[in-house]
């Protein structure tokens, strides 16, 4: 008997969500002789690599046991931004009387409506994602597990798919810290986080990742209490130094407890409460919370796929992959979180547009000459492309950094939002980018100029060039550029431009 996803609460919205992504009465249809291409799992890279396979003419399967869209539309992206954008309007609440804008006391958020709100458009927008829209195109979806019986054959639902190339695309969950009693206890992740309807009075929040630093925010401002645990020091331990300074200085305005440094010793359920029990510098301590959620990182989903039949070679990281995203089967190849350190919507995209060349056309396209930009949507955000000043270091390569700090941009001044900047790494003696962090209000929405630069070889000479409209807090890339154009004006050059000027008048 076939396995019907359950996605609550039951209501309206779901149940338009579950009709696009999981049919109830969906029939898988009788499977072609042979397939040009059979993909396991329909998240972003499935359904990528799925969509263009079919698009260039191929016989294409798509094998998905949960639902299609994968955690981008069901648990992540979609439902998470849209939360976000609820909060955001709160943040601009409270700071609106330094805007010389009064609301009236107690305005504040309704939980409910706001939840209500994201399944609305999360059902909206599945329709993109959907089992009919993939029929449509050509695709054979079969809902259910596949799981590999030979080199080249993958069985779902009893029936037999043999195929020419497949790709792995079935992604990655939730990591479950082993932290003592906090199974029993029972805790939220990202999978399950927007299933709620009611808002936690109380909220810990384990992991001070991007899932973890995004939802701390989102949920404090929607009137939880939250209390964010970190191992760490830091928050968003990965990113530069400075940015993470300007978010934790963000949380703490916002009224985010922030317990870094810590280690959990346990958790234990106490009638309706969860009694977090933690320590810091040498101290124990008790924390009572109604709900806890983990974003302490993710494991890859490689159960049931029988990857020994097929010959495909895994690691606690996932599935095994060269340059060119080849498993240790020719045959198969690899797409998404599945197999990469940098478990990302876009990325899962671009590494699939790279398989459909690989696979299908004898492409050589490496998954290492990607420039890879991420953003973490908090407020504001950071933006990351390329190497960190650090990650230059260690590789023996010298740097030099340019900073503009939005306080000293025009329009972030207007705006009231001066606490960011743009930063730029570039090899020393030279205005090529190496790397770039930007924390701005729309920090992902600036940074796609710098990715362009890098990836067309442009440096910040060119930069230099562009004219940008004033006034954006996009103009503090420009006043980067111009900031290394400053530093090509010698002493030399400026004693010979001097003469030349005196010779000239």
């Amino acid at each position: 008997m076939k396995h019907i996803p359950e996605v609550l609460p039951k209501d309206e919205h779901n149940r338009v969500l579950l009709a696009n992504v999981h049919p109830p009465d969906w029939e898988d249809p009788e499977p072609a002789a042979r397939y040009n291409l059979v993909v396991i799992g329909a998240g972003t890279a499935g359904l990528v690599t799925a969509a263009g396979g079919a698009g260039l003419g191929a016989r294409v399967a798509l094998i998905e046991k949960h639902l299609l869209g994968g955690d981008c539309l069901n648990v992540g992206c979609v439902p998470s931004k849209c939360v976000i954008r609820s909060s955001r309007v709160v943040g601009e609440i409270q700071r609106v009387p330094d805007l010389g804008v009064h609301v009236p006391t107690g305005t504040e958020a309704d939980f409910a409506a706001v939840m209500e709100r994201m399944r609305r458009l999360r059902a909206r927008i599945s329709h993109h994602d959907s089992v009919r829209r993939f029929q449509e195109l050509g695709v054979d979806v079969f809902l259910g597990e596949g799981r590999f019986t030979g080199r080249d054959t993958v069985a779902v639902n009893g029936k037999t798919l043999r195929f020419s190339r497949a790709v792995i695309a079935t992604g990655a969950r939730p990591a479950a810290p082993p932290i003592p009693g906090l199974a029993e206890a029972g805790y939220l992740t990202n999978e399950t986080v927007f299933s709620l309807t009611e808002l936690p009075r109380r909220l810990a929040v384990i992991g001070a990742g991007p899932i973890g630093c995004e939802m701390a925010q989102a949920f404090r401002r929607l009137g939880a209490e939250v209390w964010l645990l970190e191992a760490q020091s830091q928050i968003l331990t990965r990113e530069d130094r400075d940015a993470a300074e300007i978010l934790k200085q963000a949380f703490v305005r916002d009224g985010v407890h922030l317990v870094l440094g810590c280690t959990i010793l346990s958790v234990e359920r106490r009638g309706p409460e969860k009694l977090i029990q933690f320590e810091r510098d040498g101290t124990q301590s008790d924390l009572a919370v109604d709900e806890i959620l983990v974003g302490a990182g993710r494991v890859p989903n490689v159960e049931g796929l029988n990857l020994e039949a097929a010959g495909v070679g895994c690691t606690r990281d996932g599935v095994q992959v060269n340059d060119y995203l080849q498993t240790t089967n020719p045959r198969i190849y690899a797409a998404g979180d599945i197999c990469l350190p940098h478990k990302f919507t876009h990325t899962a995209d671009a590494t699939a547009r790279i398989v459909l060349q690989n696979a299908l056309f004898l492409g050589r396209k490496k998954v290492s000459a990607l420039v890879i930009p991420w953003c973490t949507y908090t407020d504001p955000e950071i933006a990351h492309v390329g190497m960190s000043e650090g990650d230059a270091l260690r590789r023996g390569i010298a740097v030099d950094t340019f900073v503009r700090p939005l306080r000293e941009v025009d329009r972030a001044i207007a705006d009231g939002e001066e606490d960011g900047f743009v930063k730029v790494h570039v090899k020393k003696g030279t205005d090529r980018i190496l790397g770039a962090t930007i924390v701005a209000r729309h920090a992902g929405e600036m940074l796609s100029e710098i990715t362009v630069a890098m990836v067309g070889n442009l440096g910040l000479k060119t930069i230099a060039n562009v004219i940008h409209p004033y006034p954006t807090q996009a103009e503090a890339i420009r006043q980067v550029a111009d900031a290394y154009n400053r530093t090509r004006l010698t002493s030399w050059i400026k004693k010979l431009f001097s003469l030349w000027l005196a010779w000239t008048r």
